[in-house]
């Protein structure tokens, strides 16, 4: 297996530029070629979301989270493997297709008002209010027996996942004082569902709540309309939340990480009323702040007020949360610094020539795989001295004179501009517990090229990388009569644009990451960000 180190692999022919063009939907499944054999237990479907309309008419998007949601789909049976994919027919999607222009405003491309209304009922649209943007790109996830395509705003969208066909938009706000939630919710094996994400609390002060969905009702009623609150984190910041991409959520704990990347709330309210603006333009980053870690019981519900603090980090995408002899171990993909990473992933710079590319690179924040470890017992310590006492890692937690603890991170893993992102894990035997494998996307600059397993007790790396061969996020399927965490596959869908058929699905055995059987179909796919297999 080759090192993450020794092959810097190079992509001057700029391939990845084809997994940010549109493309159209499928009016019926493509049989796909099969190379290999397809494992009987998969039987199915793998579901992935990301954009698929990166221009409206003659307007483009500018962001890589702005092209509208495309849902991709791969069928399992009898050995046998079918792509279907279709565009979510989201508000926004819908009016933009109707009126041939970008309609509502997205992450990075603002909307212009009708050019053909008169100048007064375009000057009174801008003070209408914000109309958040249900462009559910990002996720896919069951909430009861139904399932929900997600961003990261108050909007789900439920899809049907065997036509694709789009069936209603539901609005959290309507069940619990939220403003968003996050595209990656925490699921118990009974099925209930937990998320986060920031609203304004008591006085006009803003928190994070801990949404807590149960599983499917006995009445079959829909479990989101009995959503609530379990927890509240506080805010930094009074007018200025972080970003929050994700959280961590051990058996008995949650964890919470505060960056420096924050909403300005007022800059917010008031870009959409003058000014050209879009969510972009509403980030900045408090540099002195750091990183502050919050952690909670999780039942009953319960802030823990410590002060935990660390050096400043970017975090998009917790790995695993586990608690082990005292300790909270949670373990993320970080990135170095105060600097917002999603300032790099404008379209511009990911189609840009490979030396462009790397030269932008060169200028983001450095990715880093950390484990921090919070102490829970801390009353009784005196300061200035290591509190974590774990045999297996050099992760410290030290109590200054003003009461803060102070973590340093053990790095698991650190490649200079090579990210281990996109991480999942054994999770439905291993969330939440100790654990020894994490599977990822390695982005090379930015540009998705690999398929990465790390042993996080070792440091250990296994690498599945072809030239010119752009993956996606590796989901882990564990095989029936698997007994260790890595016995099963991984599923990841690859576009290789030089080739006969540029894309494909990809089955890798989890424990070296050597293929097992590819389904490749006549037609080329864009990126998918997040998703999900279905059994």
């Amino acid at each position: 297996m080759p090192s993450l180190f020794d092959d810097r692999f190079e992509h001057p022919a700029g391939g990845y530029k084809k997994i940010f063009e549109t493309c159209e939907e499928l009016a019926e499944p493509l049989p796909a070629t099969v190379t290999g054999r397809i494992p009987p237990f998969l039987k199915g479907s793998l579901l992935r979301l990301g954009p698929g309309l990166f221009e409206v008419g003659d307007e483009p998007f500018y962001h890589l989270f702005d092209g509208q949601a495309l849902m991709h789909k791969f069928d399992f049976k009898n050995g046998q493997v079918t792509y279907f994919r279709k565009f979510v027919r989201t508000d926004a999607y819908v009016r933009a297709i109707t009126e041939k222009r970008v309609v509502i405003t997205e992450f990075g491309t603002f909307a212009y008002p009708d050019p053909c209304k008169n100048i007064f009922s375009r000057f009174f649209s801008y003070f209408k209010g914000v109309e958040v943007t249900d462009n559910c790109l990002v996720n896919v996830y069951p909430i009861g027996e139904d399932y929900y395509a997600v961003t990261e705003t108050n909007y789900l969208t439920k899809v049907d996942t065997d036509s694709l066909e789009t069936l209603k938009k539901v609005d959290m706000c309507n069940y619990v004082n939220i403003n968003g939630v996050t595209a990656h919710p925490h699921i118990e094996q009974d099925g209930t569902v937990y998320n986060i994400g920031n609203c304004m609390g008591k006085g006009a002060t803003l928190a994070y709540n801990i949404v807590m969905t149960p599983p499917t009702q006995k009445d079959k009623s829909d479990p989101i309309t009995k959503s609530k609150v379990v927890v509240q984190f506080p805010s930094a910041e009074r007018f200025k939340p972080s970003y929050v991409h994700s959280f961590g959520m051990s058996e008995n704990y949650f964890v919470f990480v505060e960056t420096p990347v924050k909403i300005n709330l007022l800059k917010f309210l008031s870009a959409w009323s003058i000014r050209g603006s879009n969510y972009m333009d509403c980030f900045e980053s408090n540099e002195s702040q750091g990183t502050l870690f919050h952690i909670a019981k999780k039942n009953p519900g319960e802030y823990i007020d410590h002060k935990f603090k660390g050096a400043p980090i970017g975090m998009f995408h917790h790995i695993n949360t586990y608690e082990d002899q005292g300790f909270i171990v949670t373990d993320v993909c970080g990135w170095k610094g105060f600097e917002f990473v999603y300032n790099y992933l404008w379209l511009a710079n990911l189609r840009a020539n490979w030396e462009e590319v790397k030269k932008a690179a060169m200028m983001a924040p450095q990715p880093e795989v950390r484990r921090y470890v919070i102490p829970l017992d801390i009353h009784k310590e005196e300061q200035g001295k290591n509190l974590v006492s774990l045999p297996y890692t050099t992760a410290t937690a030290t109590m200054h004179a003003d009461g803060t603890i102070w973590l340093e991170p053990e790095v698991l893993f650190s490649g200079p501009r090579q990210a281990f992102e996109f991480p999942q894990i054994n999770y439905g035997k291993y969330a939440g517990k100790n654990y020894s494998y994490a599977y990822a996307l390695g982005l090379n600059h930015f540009i998705p090229d690999r398929i990465v397993k790390l042993n996080v007790r070792t440091k250990e790396t296994w690498v599945w990388q072809e030239p010119d061969s752009y993956p996606s996020e590796p989901l882990f399927i564990q095989s029936p009569d698997g007994v260790d965490e890595d016995d099963g596959v991984l599923l990841t869908i690859v576009v290789a644009p030089g080739a006969q058929r540029p894309g494909y699905l990809l089955i890798l055995n989890a424990k070296d990451l050597s293929e097992i059987a590819r389904a490749e179909v006549e037609c080329t796919m864009p990126v998918t960000f997040h998703g999900m297999y279905k059994p």
